[in-house]
């Protein structure tokens, strides 16, 4: 080594004194004692592989798979290899035992002796040594094989909760082929050797053919996880060495699909030869399909498109359990005849658990039920074993799997949202991160317990919140505009000390789908106070979008820390402009709070068309007269009430006509037909310090600047007007005004 050390140092004219120095070194500290060089050689390379395994710990995913096919290609040509090695191996034996059978003619022997008797004894040994090794390292392959059928059938249930998922089977198909091929070279090979082998060889063989058929039978399109009666569904199973063994059948192989419960499962897994049992679960209409191979794809399937569950009997449950935690399956079984003695194999495949529903509002615990079981579900498990704590890590990745899937979005959950959601099931108890490394989360904690103070669950809170946001608010949140699972306690200390006008968006912790705006209120006498605006749902936003919402209200300025509304929310803005194609005015909804909107002078004040604070929504036309309507705004419905904790905002859901006898003109002029807060600023309007206005029925009213007041000298109203206001030809509705422009 050091003679070529030296060599390449001679070669390296750069470095070449340097080198050579550093060999010298080594030479004439080691020389004494060669196996402490070997010893510090050998730790400096393990040194180096402690850190090539840290540094790529997390191989994507594709390296992995390259990786693994790669050591099962090599496990190929060992099993080829083996083979040629008792080809070979055999036909010396042919030769031999051709040389040897002459000579025993001539004495009149028998010729029919075991050829082991006529063979070299070590010979025989070779032969045996090597059918022994095919017969491990084929099992060794089986298992490999079996392994990433488990893998594969394991990230299918995991693709329940929304993991990604490649469902190819072609490259499983391809291994299987590739093995049952070897297979029957080597049992070709152990037949006419004429070696007699230990019996268990030959029927561990028949154990490995038996186990690569029942492995390759499995389903590929798994049906609903959560199963409601009466409703259609669709499902398929494959038989992965259907193309292989079965190229020409001489009859149609049907499967049929039943419905089993989480004992029965358990009975199969226990003796898959079992078909039937003492009673039925449940009916299962259209339930049997034909297994076909498709030439174009490779493949044999038995597609299932129009499964319906007709009915269920419920079996016994613990009293503690509801029926949406009853878990069962569907089975589906065939018969296929193989071989040229036609041996039958009985094929047997399950599916995932599913939970049956017979209402919609059993869905969301059943899709509890559902994601616990394809979250924590351990490979190869006892049908329907799952565990009742996990960590509240494996917690926290499937929550924010099942974020990402839902909404379909890149952007997930933070750490910031994995401590509000451990102070949700754990209370305000846990005070750090590193609390939560040692917690775990029961089945209980998760859906069956309610929230303190609450009348519903941490996963049915979670699962409105995931409703509403794939629904509505799906760009917000790829935005990062909503910051989400934060408790009121930390947008106190997040606005606190923030200016007038700032706000953030958070999901409702007291309602289920619900998001609230929390902003700094100012008041007239200089204080400021974090409110809360109670949370909009899914029938609010189905109205009007939140980034309108946000438009509407002149309360909010800044999103926090410090991005203008505007710019934030300007892409989701509502721009259209409909057109009208009645003779009705067009009108449109806006949103106000019940809370007075003030802002200190360092702030432009919005136009306030009432001078009021209980205000809630507006009304007002999109007109296309030359006048500019007038907005008044008004509560509209029924509003809670006002408080330091939550402002109220409410949308109606019917428009009544109305009309005013106070003709078509402002007491503050003409103004803008949205008064709201724009991309550009508003102009200030200034009001004359007096102006008299003139309506119907001689009624005068005196607009003054500021505050606006009614003179003493107004006229009393007529008897006639006074009869119009007690009976009015036309109801108006109790809390909305509408704006209206006689022609």
């Amino acid at each position: 080594m050091v003679e070529k050390i030296r060599d390449l140092a001679n070669k390296n004219c750069n470095s070449a004194a340097q080198i050579l120095q550093f060999v010298a070194s080594i030479e004439s500290r080691y020389r004494k004692d060669p196996l402490q060089l070997a010893n510090v050689i050998k730790r400096i390379l393990e040194a180096e592989q402690t850190a090539v395994h840290q540094q790529h710990q997390h191989v994507p995913l594709v390296i992995e798979r390259q990786r693994e096919e790669l050591m099962f290609r090599f496990s190929l040509q060992k099993l080829q290899y083996r083979l040629q090695e008792i080809q070979t191996l055999r036909e010396s034996f042919q030769q031999m035992k051709g040389n040897t059978r002459a000579p025993l003619s001539q004495n009149s022997l028998d010729c029919q002796f075991p050829i082991q008797e006529n063979l070299p004894a070590s010979s025989l040994q070779s032969l045996q040594g090597l059918f022994m090794k095919m017969d491990s390292e084929l099992e060794e392959a089986k298992k490999k094989v079996l392994v990433r059928l488990l893998i594969w059938k394991r990230q299918q249930q995991l693709a329940g909760n929304g993991s990604p998922f490649d469902e190819d089977l072609s490259p499983l198909q391809k291994r299987l082929e590739c093995l049952v091929d070897i297979w029957f070279q080597f049992r070709q090979q152990l037949i006419t050797s004429g070696i007699e082998l230990q019996s268990h060889i030959r029927e561990h063989l028949d154990d490995t053919f038996n186990s690569l058929i029942q492995n390759s039978f499995l389903v590929e399109k798994q049906p609903p996880q959560v199963l409601k009666t009466q409703t259609k569904f669709q499902a398929s199973v494959r038989f992965l060495l259907g193309p292989q063994l079965l190229k020409h059948p001489p009859t149609s192989f049907l499967v049929t699909a039943d419905i089993v419960t989480e004992k029965q499962a358990r009975e199969l897994t226990a003796n898959r030869s079992a078909s039937a049992f003492s009673e039925s679960t449940g009916e299962i209409v259209n339930n049997t399909a034909s297994l076909d191979i498709n030439a174009s794809s490779n493949s044999c399937t038995a597609q299932f498109k129009n499964l319906l569950l007709k009915k269920i009997k419920r079996c016994d449950r613990k009293s503690t359990e509801s029926v949406t935690e009853e878990k069962c399956a569907v089975l589906f079984s065939t018969s296929i005849c193989l071989g040229p003695n036609q041996t039958n194999f009985h094929l047997q495949a399950l599916s995932l658990p599913l939970v049956v529903i017979v209402h919609g509002n059993q869905d969301n615990n059943a899709k509890a039920t559902i994601l616990w079981d394809n979250a924590f579900a351990a490979p190869d498990r006892i049908p329907f074993v799952v565990a009742e704590r996990v960590s509240w890590k494996a917690m926290c990745d499937t929550l924010n799997q099942k974020f990402l899937a839902e909404v379909q979005t890149t952007k997930g959950l933070l750490k910031d949202h994995y401590f509000f959601l451990a102070q949700k099931i754990f209370g305000d108890n846990i005070t750090s991160l590193e609390e939560l490394q040692r917690c775990h989360v029961s089945w209980s904690q998760f859906n069956k317990e309610m929230l303190p103070g609450r009348g519903f669950t941490f996963w049915q809170w979670f699962e409105g919140i995931l409703d509403l946001t794939k629904k509505y608010l799906k760009n917000y949140w790829s935005d990062r505009l909503i910051m989400g699972f934060v408790s009121k306690q930390y947008v106190f200390n997040y606005l606190s000390n923030a200016p007038a006008g700032t706000f953030l968006l958070r999901f409702s912790d007291s309602e289920i789908g619900g998001i609230s705006i929390a902003y700094v209120n100012y008041f007239p006498d200089g204080t400021t106070q974090v409110e809360n605006i109670q949370p909009f749902t899914a029938k609010q936003l189905s109205i009007r979008s939140l980034a309108d919402c946000v438009l509407d209200l002149p309360q909010l300025h800044v999103l926090y820390p410090n991005r203008p509304k505007h710019e934030a929310f300007r892409r989701d803005y509502n721009t259209e402009t409909r057109k009208n194609t009645s003779s009705y005015v067009p009108a449109r909804l806006t949103i106000t709070v019940d809370t007075p909107c003030s802002f200190p002078t360092s702030i432009q004040k919005p136009v306030d068309t009432l001078g009021g604070s209980n205000v809630n929504l507006a009304v007002h036309s999109d007109s296309t007269y030359h006048d500019s309507p007038v907005m008044v705004a008004s509560s509209i419905g029924t509003s809670l009430a006002s408080s330091t904790t939550y402002g109220s905002s409410q949308l109606p859901f019917e428009l009544m006509p109305c009309s005013y006898p106070l003709g078509n003109t402002s007491p503050l002029g003409q103004m803008d037909s949205y008064p709201m807060c724009q991309d550009v600023e508003m102009p200030d309007l200034s009001l004359p310090t007096e102006n008299t206005i003139t309506y119907p029925g001689n009624l005068q009213l005196h607009v003054m600047a500021d505050p606006l007041s009614v003179p003493e000298t107004i006229s009393p109203p007529s008897s006639e007007e006074f009869e119009k206001l007690l009976h009015p030809d036309q109801d108006l509705h109790p809390d909305l005004h509408f704006c209206h422009n006689p022609v």
